[in-house]
C-alpha cells in the first residue's frame, strides 16, 4: 500500500480513499468459489440426467441378456440368426419368449388347450411339495395380472394410522376382505379391506393387513407416484415431480425465445 502524496490537498486525498474503498467493495473475493459452485451444480445436474438413464439401460441390457441365455438354447440351431451373422443380436430371445407366451394364451382360450392345462395342474396337483409352490405362485401371478386391469379396487393407494395413533403409513388397498378372515370379525363382513403396507428398507417386503373401510383414507395418487414416495424415502412427492416439470416445460419455452423469459 502506497502512502498518499503529500503535494496533494486533503480533499484530492480523500477521494483517491473513496475510490479505493470502492474498488475493494468492486473486487468479490469470493468469485473463485462462485465458479466452483457453478461447476459442482452443473456436474449433480448431469448426475441426475444420467444417472437414471444409465441405470434403466444397464438393467434393459442385463434382463435382455439373461432370457436371451434361457431361451436360446431352446430354439433349434437353423432358426438362430447367430449361425448365418457373425455377431450375436440381443434380444431374439426375448421375441422368441413373448410369441411363445402369446401362443400359449391364444392356446388355453380353446376347449383343447383347457384340456391340456388341466391335465397338467392334476399331474402337479399329485405331488406333495410341488402341489404347494405351483398353487402359491399361481395365486400370485393371477393377482398380479387382475391387478394390472383397470377400474379395479386394489389399484387404489390409501393411508392408515400405523405403527401407532397419529402416525401414518401409505398402504395399497388390494380387495375386499372375504372368506374365513372376513367372517371371523361380526358384523363387520362386507365391509373389511385388505391392504398391502411396504416397508420403506425394502419395498417388496411389507405387512398384509385387514381392517374396517372406515379406517382408510383414500388417495389420489397413482401406484407409481406411492411407490416413488416409498423407495425415495419421501424424497420424491407428486408434488416435487409437477414442479420439475413445470421447470423443465418453462425451460423449453425460454429456449424458443431465445433465451427471454417465456410470458406468463
Amino acid at each position: 500500500m502506497t502512502s498518499a502524496d503529500p503535494r496533494k490537498g486533503p480533499q484530492e486525498a480523500s477521494a483517491e480513499l473513496r475510490a479505493g474503498l470502492r474498488k475493494l467493495v468492486r473486487e468479490d473475493p469470493s468469485a473463485g468459489w462462485h465458479v466452483g459452485a457453478r461447476l459442482r451444480n452443473y456436474f449433480l445436474t448431469g448426475l441426475v440426467i444420467v444417472g437414471p438413464v444409465t441405470i434403466t439401460l444397464y438393467f434393459a441390457w442385463w434382463f435382455i441378456n439373461v432370457t436371451d441365455a434361457w431361451i436360446k438354447p431352446f430354439v433349434p440351431t437353423a432358426y438362430l440368426p447367430d449361425t448365418y451373422l457373425p455377431f450375436p443380436i440381443p434380444g431374439f430371445g426375448l421375441v422368441v419368449g413373448i410369441v411363445a407366451l402369446t401362443l400359449i394364451g391364444a392356446l388355453a382360450a380353446n376347449l383343447l388347450g383347457r384340456t391340456l392345462i388341466s391335465f397338467g395342474e392334476q399331474m402337479l396337483g399329485g405331488m406333495p411339495i410341488v402341489r404347494n409352490v405351483y398353487s402359491a405362485l399361481k395365486q400370485i401371478f393371477e393377482s398380479v395380472v387382475t391387478a394390472s386391469g383397470p377400474g379395479q379396487a386394489f389399484q387404489k393407494v390409501g393411508l392408515i394410522e400405523f405403527p401407532s395413533k397419529g402416525l401414518w403409513s401409505i398402504v395399497f388397498v388390494t380387495g375386499e376382505t372375504t372368506g374365513e378372515i372376513g367372517r371371523a370379525m361380526p358384523g363387520s363382513e362386507g365391509d373389511l379391506l385388505t391392504v398391502f403396507m411396504p416397508t420403506g428398507i425394502v419395498p417388496p417386503t411389507g405387512f398384509v393387513c385387514f381392517l374396517p373401510r372406515s379406517e382408510v383414507v383414500f388417495l389420489d395418487m397413482t401406484i407409481e407416484d406411492a411407490a416413488k414416495v416409498i423407495i425415495s424415502a419421501g424424497m420424491v412427492t407428486p408434488e416435487s415431480q409437477a414442479k420439475l416439470r413445470e421447470l423443465a416445460e418453462q425451460s423449453r419455452r425460454n429456449k424458443k425465445n431465445n433465451g427471454k423469459p417465456a410470458p406468463v
